[in-house]
């Protein structure tokens, strides 16, 4: 039995279904984040796969790994954005973001 596209494509499914449950059902801000990064892997997975059975050349693994490095950004950027939340508030509830406004 050989791995196909298909089987890229339903880990990649499983995995974008987890990371957007994990951003739907979750309060706690950290988690939100690990659904996101979730999301992307999922995206990557699929950049890679389609750029190796679509015959598309390199252009998916260029892709995959400019999603790479914005996921490491935005997870160094969203971090400190918690831990501001978080001495503010004591907690990082997600709920309780909105109160920043006042």
């Amino acid at each position: 039995m050989q791995v196909g596209l298909t089987h890229f494509l339903v880990v990649s499914a499983i995995l974008f279904t987890l990371g957007l449950y994990g951003i739907v059902t979750r309060k706690n801000a950290v988690m939100v984040l690990m659904g996101i990064e979730l999301i992307l892997n999922a995206a990557n997975i699929n950049f890679v796969a389609f750029a190796r059975y679509g015959n598309f050349g390199l252009g998916g693994q260029a892709i995959a790994l400019f999603i790479i490095i914005l996921a490491a950004a935005e997870a160094a950027i969203a971090l400190a954005i918690v831990l501001n939340i978080y001495k503010t508030f004591s907690n990082v509830n997600v709920d309780e973001i909105d109160k920043l406004k006042e």
